[in-house]
């Protein structure tokens, strides 16, 4: 099978096959495919853990916490209100991150683990 050069970004924000790039990598919200439907690539070994959470735990950290905060300082309204507005855009940061989270967080163990992929051994994981 010959290989698409995708980038790892690339591959991860469309959710796309880490090896050809097309076929979808995902089967309902989180469920990973067991075989990408245009290559055949076996994806049903492929396991992120818990790496697109923390990933989404720093960095929306980083960036919504001190939005809030600011936010918070610059306006004169109840805590409550503070909370209804902050506790819906949180959340959906987090859901609407965590699927291109995950994808790059397979297309890169795709890359440089490749021998954890069921018998696809091409060109050496390590780059």
């Amino acid at each position: 099978m010959t290989e698409t050069p995708s980038s790892l970004l690339s591959v991860g924000l469309r959710c796309r096959c880490p090896r050809c790039g097309e076929g979808a990598l995902f089967r309902g919200f989180m469920r990973v495919v067991d075989r990408c439907p245009v290559c055949g690539l076996e994806l049903a070994a492929a396991d992120s853990g818990d790496g697109p959470a923390v990933f989404l735990i720093f960095i929306l950290g980083f960036t919504l916490v001190p939005a809030a905060l600011i936010f918070a300082l610059k306006v004169d309204w109840p805590l409550w209100v503070l909370l209804l507005m902050w506790g819906p855009i949180i959340i959906g940061a987090t859901l609407g991150l965590m699927r291109p989270a995950k994808a790059l967080t397979i297309a890169a163990q795709y890359r440089y683990r490749r021998d954890q992929f069921g018998g696809d051994k091409e060109e050496g994981g390590e780059g």
